[in-house]
């Protein structure tokens, strides 16, 4: 479940990424890059390609840090979706500083880390939900019904 975990967390959280700049472009006060992003789905709808590249590209970018992560889970069991959110988080931030190692250095780059991150929460509720709430090796022992002799 760890992998179709990840996988359908990485698509939420793309889909995620897209609905967050949609929404933040319609502020008042928004930066101008930022309407660009409401266009993004249809570039994505009209090129399947396009949208092959980007998925497989976080998945890249995101795979070994949420690898780490999921076996740090199943080894000690931590089942909190608080956790899981959190590791989202950090993983999505860490793989959009992989591509945009200056991000940190760029105060225009702020809200789009924040965004990414934000994305991250809801991609690591989404893997809670699919794999993270039974995480662990040691499941709990089953005890056998008395048999009536």
């Amino acid at each position: 479940m760890v992998l179709v975990g990840y996988l359908v967390a990485v698509l939420v959280g793309l889909i995620a990424v897209v609905v967050i700049y949609a929404i933040l472009s319609a502020l008042p006060n928004a930066p101008g890059y930022f309407e660009l992003m409401e266009f993004t789905p249809v570039a994505v709808l009209v090129v399947p390609p396009l949208a092959m590249f980007v998925y497989f590209l976080t998945i890249i970018l995101t795979g070994m840090q949420t690898l780490v992560f999921a076996l740090i889970a199943e080894f000690f069991s931590l089942r909190s979706f608080w956790l899981h959110m959190l590791f989202g988080a950090a993983a999505a931030a860490a793989g959009f500083m992989l591509i945009w190692p200056d991000a940190a250095d760029d105060p225009e780059r702020w809200a789009d880390t924040g965004i990414i991150a934000a994305a991250g929460l809801v991609a690591g509720l989404v893997y809670w939900l699919i794999a993270g709430r039974d995480a662990g090796f040691r499941r709990p022992l089953i005890k056998a019904l008395p048999r009536n002799v």
